[in-house]
């Protein structure tokens, strides 16, 4: 007759051979425990404390109770506990990673947005004019060869309404922010770089303050020609659009893109055609004009790849949506700061992200 161990009989499990790995476990869960009642006591933060009390317990199980592991093995038909243990450690690791991104992701979300706060706080607030406006927002990241001609070639009024420039000058470390200051423009900076959606924001968020009818974006690299400006916000004065876009294929493209950057343009608007039933052209193009009144319905959150976001939330809100044809000029200095296929990549999956929430 076989004789069954006291542990057994009991219901119990047995523990470590090893009583110094044993109290090793033990003490690495009484950490966990602490670390996790110390943060929640000073940030109150729930998600902290529930990792550590799952880690205290886990470890906790490995020193007080390794046969519960020997059991679940048994029944996976693993060779040996230990190897469970690994599967369950591997598994918390990456639960780990994952929670870590999400915060990392989380904290850039808060710091970009203090960001654009304080950049806001920079423009000075004027009266309001006693004229109709447009705004012509302008992001620049290291662009002081060619921001200021941009500036310089900007007319004072444009179909009865006064043009205003805001610079958002994004995180740059040349002489962006001195050479718009330059001229008669408002100039704020992002003393992180943001990317081009996260400027377009700051911009934006100034314009409105200062109660822009019309808001214009444009690039600071002298791509998008100043005489088409009037072309640009005429259907928004008149009352016939809330959204327009400038298209270099319904006009001119002189921009030297490649055939395999032309190709994707024309792939991806035929996707946010189809997903928005809308009827463009150039879905990439900076150049455009947007009612004023009407920011405020705009969800924006990407902070790069913005094209597609504006004309997808535009849509989603009603907004009557023009094209009008013009001349996309190469850049007169420097090199483009769009990346290659990780480019491609942001555009499909801001395009994604935008049409299905």
């Amino acid at each position: 007759m076989a004789v069954v161990p006291v542990g057994f009989a009991l219901g119990a499990l047995p523990g470590l051979d090893n009583e110094a790995l044993t109290l090793l476990f033990v003490a690495l869960a009484a950490v966990a425990l602490l670390w996790g009642f110390d943060r929640y006591r000073t940030t109150f933060s729930k998600a902290e404390f529930g990792l550590a009390i799952a880690l205290a317990v886990g470890l906790l199980t490995i020193g007080l109770a390794p046969g519960l592991y020997g059991a679940l093995a048994t029944a996976f038909n693993l060779e040996s506990r230990f190897l469970l243990v690994q599967i369950f450690t591997n598994a918390a690791f990456l639960f780990l990673i994952l929670y870590l991104i999400g915060r990392i992701g989380a904290t850039r979300s808060v710091v970009n947005e203090l960001t654009r706060e304080l950049a806001v706080e920079q423009a000075p607030l004027e009266e309001p004019p006693d004229s109709r406006t447009v705004y012509v927002v302008i992001p620049a990241y290291n662009e002081a060869d060619t921001v200021g001609d941009v500036l310089a070639s900007l007319p004072d009024a444009v179909r009865d309404h006064d043009v205003r420039a805001v610079v958002v000058s994004d995180g740059s470390d040349d002489r962006t922010r001195r050479t718009a200051e330059a001229h008669d423009a408002i100039v704020v900076e992002h003393p992180l770089n943001q990317g081009q959606g996260g400027a377009l924001k700051t911009g934006f968020e100034i314009a409105r303050k200062h109660g822009a009818d019309v808001v214009v974006t444009m690039d600071a690299d002298g791509q998008h020609p100043v005489g088409q400006l009037d072309a640009l916000v005429s259907p928004v004065v008149d009352g016939e659009a809330e959204y327009v876009m400038g298209s270099r294929y319904r006009g001119r493209d002189r921009s030297g893109n490649s055939m395999t950057r032309r190709g994707g343009i024309r792939a991806f608007t035929w996707l946010i055609n189809r997903l928005t039933k809308a009827e463009i052209t150039d879905c990439t193009n900076g150049y455009r004009a947007i009612r004023g009144s009407r920011l405020d319905e705009l969800t924006l959150t990407e902070e790069r790849f913005s094209a597609p976001e504006l004309i997808i939330e535009a849509r989603k809100n009603g907004f009557r949506i023009r094209e009008v044809p013009v001349t996309i000029r190469e850049r007169e200095a420097g090199e483009t700061k769009k990346p290659g296929l990780g480019y491609a990549v942001g555009l499909a999956r801001t395009i994604v992200v935008t049409w299905i929430r």
